[in-house]
């Protein structure tokens, strides 16, 4: 492959990323009951910043926020003190590092706030089940959201970003994808309101862009960046015109000149759903004006297309990451990668989180 622009060095705004290669947010569940960042997560970190942007795991941005076991939080001091050990030992290994931030609404379960519901636009139940630290039990009916409740939550995603500047982080990706709270007012098949963030789609894109004023507020437009999933139907989500919904979202954010968007490919099957966009990086893409991060089934050859068509600037790679913590070098000389051991992506300690191997130095 000649001259591969994954290898490029490129300018993010402000920032210079070594590569074009990202380090998709994964979900690990390492940080403990406590749910501050420890030693462990900052090697397991400082392994992977060999790549041009790494993007945290998801991180709540309050107690209320939380749906998983054992993640990591952003909403008090102890928790921006972990990470503070974690930005400092990426930066030192020359590693640019996005913490990214949500809310996880319905996907959540009383175990995790003391017998109360949890919250969301609607008391709309998904369907599935909840992670619990005792095993998958289902969901249940979740409360919906007064109005004061939710200009609240703003408000902590706004303290999420100051907390990750203070932190040390490069920047902050709010997490609007995957059916978390952000998507939850976002689509009709959660958002059943009647008042101004229900019914039409400006009014359920509201929440999302109350949120962005703030974060940019708090920092500046070109450290915060933005995930959705126009097409995902992971965690029981849908809309009734999905793509008026996305294509009124992604061109309303051309005028806040983020640092990026970071668009996913669907993580179930959709073919069922007809109405959804199959090339999401394609189509939704071309409606959005500044720098585009495409997640997804990609590998080095059809992430390099991807680069070469102009669809994207930069590539994400999620599971490749768990056990290749020398991805972008492995890319680089076609060797060969590690599998991931999937019975240790969730919780747990070293094993399969900071013991997989890198390239022996004489590989070439």
């Amino acid at each position: 492959m000649s001259n591969p622009l994954l290898f490029n060095k490129f300018k993010l705004g402000p920032i210079d990323l070594q590569n074009r290669i990202v380090m998709a947010p994964m979900t690990r569940s390492r940080a403990g009951e406590s749910r501050i960042p420890n030693d462990l997560m900052a090697e397991y970190y400082q392994q992977r910043a060999g790549t041009g942007l790494i993007i945290t795991e998801a991180t709540q941005v309050s107690a209320q926020g939380i749906g998983y076991p054992w993640t990591p939080g952003i909403h008090n001091e102890e928790q921006v003190e972990g990470w503070k050990k974690i930005t400092s030992t990426v930066h030192e290994a020359g590693g640019k590092i996005f913490l990214q931030v949500f809310h996880v609404g319905r996907i959540s379960h009383p175990v995790y706030h003391n017998g109360a519901k949890p919250v969301a636009p609607s008391a709309v139940k998904p369907e599935g089940k909840a992670f619990t630290p005792q095993g998958f039990v289902d969901f249940e009916t979740p409360r919906a959201l007064e109005i004061s409740e939710i200009k609240a939550i703003v408000k902590d995603f706004r303290k999420s970003v100051e907390n990750a500047k203070a932190a040390g982080f490069d920047g902050v990706e709010i997490h609007g994808a995957n059916g978390y709270l952000i998507d939850q007012f976002l689509q009709d098949i959660s958002n059943k309101r009647t008042d101004e963030y229900g019914g039409s789609i400006e009014n359920r894109a509201r929440f999302l862009f109350q949120i962005l004023d703030e974060a940019i507020d708090a920092w500046d437009n070109e450290h915060i960046g933005l995930r959705l999933s126009p097409s995902g139907v992971v965690n029981n989500m849908g809309d009734s015109n999905s793509r008026a919904l996305f294509t009124y979202v992604i061109q309303k954010l051309n005028a806040y000149n983020l640092a990026y968007l970071h668009l996913i490919n669907p993580l179930a099957p959709i073919d069922d759903h007809p109405e959804l966009i199959q090339d999401v990086s394609g189509y939704y893409g071309d409606l959005f004006d500044g720098i585009r991060i495409v997640n997804g089934g990609y590998n080095k050859t059809n992430g390099e297309e991807i680069l070469k068509n102009g669809t994207a600037e930069l590539v994400a790679y999620g599971v490749p990451f768990i056990a290749n913590p020398d991805l972008p070098k492995r890319f680089e000389l076609d060797a060969p990668l590690n599998e991931a051991n999937q019975e240790k992506f969730y919780g747990g300690g070293a094993e399969g989180y900071t013991d997989y191997p890198v390239l022996d130095e004489s590989y070439a």
